[in-house]
């Protein structure tokens, strides 16, 4: 394992030597030691890394990951693994703002809560918070699951295209058409696999499901006028 203390090498350093495992990959397992809250550490991998991060970390770590499996003993700032394509990202404890923002693929898990927006414009990400998320989660969602074992704030899934939310507490309130779904077998299973691979034990049985009501992108002909006044429409 190497073993690099961010108190004695610059992040731009960091980054390198791990996005140079993508073309020369030499080294699996990696240590990083004395993050002090950094931001961007461990942004655009693309290999199959193993990434140990001991302490806080800012904004957008593992942002753009590819492959890699990163684990951030500690706290996470804004837009952590934000547009991640393939490998997991794990928070040891809680995360800020935006967590997953726009991401395309692999596992997000963050073991405390997330703040708002988390999953905001997710397109193919499994998100899995062992806590709650704060207002407008999963918001403009396009693909993906978001698994919620706390409580949801408010606006849960405005505006939402295609993802499915699973949540184990309360919801404050839903976003405009997203709306509580039925929950059949295939749902509970494919929760159960999903609450194993992020290492929760919880009984599927005990959350409920949430989605699309498919009216807002969905074309309208009432629709078609929207935002034109009278005169302009009879013109």
């Amino acid at each position: 394992m190497k073993t690099i203390s961010l108190a004695e090498t610059p992040v731009r350093e960091l980054n390198r030597q791990l996005q140079e495992q993508a073309a020369h990959f030499r080294e699996p397992d990696w240590r990083i030691t004395d993050p002090g809250g950094r931001h961007a550490l461990a942004v655009g991998l693309d290999a199959p890394l193993n990434v140990t991060i001991d302490g806080h970390v800012g904004y957008y770590c593992a942002g753009m990951n590819q492959q890699a499996h990163v684990t951030i003993n500690g706290m996470a700032g804004v837009g952590v693994a934000e547009n991640m394509m393939s490998g997991s990202v794990r928070v040891r404890g809680n995360a800020s703002q935006s967590a997953g923002a726009t991401a395309h693929g692999g596992l997000l898990v963050v073991e405390g809560d997330a703040s708002a927006r988390c999953g905001i414009a997710m397109k193919g990400v499994d998100i899995v918070v062992g806590g709650s998320v704060g207002h407008l989660s999963a918001f403009m969602g396009q693909a993906g699951r978001l698994v919620v074992c706390g409580d949801a704030g408010e606006a849960l899934g405005d505006s939402l295209y295609e993802v499915d939310i699973y949540v184990r507490g309360s919801v404050r309130s839903l976003g405009a058409d997203c709306e509580e779904k039925s929950m059949g077998p295939e749902h509970r299973a494919a929760l159960a696999e999903l609450l194993e691979a992020a290492g929760m034990d919880h009984d599927p049985a005990g959350f409920r499901r949430y989605g699309s009501a498919r009216a807002l992108y969905n074309f309208r002909v009432d629709n078609a006028f929207a935002g034109y006044g009278e005169e302009e429409i009879e013109s």
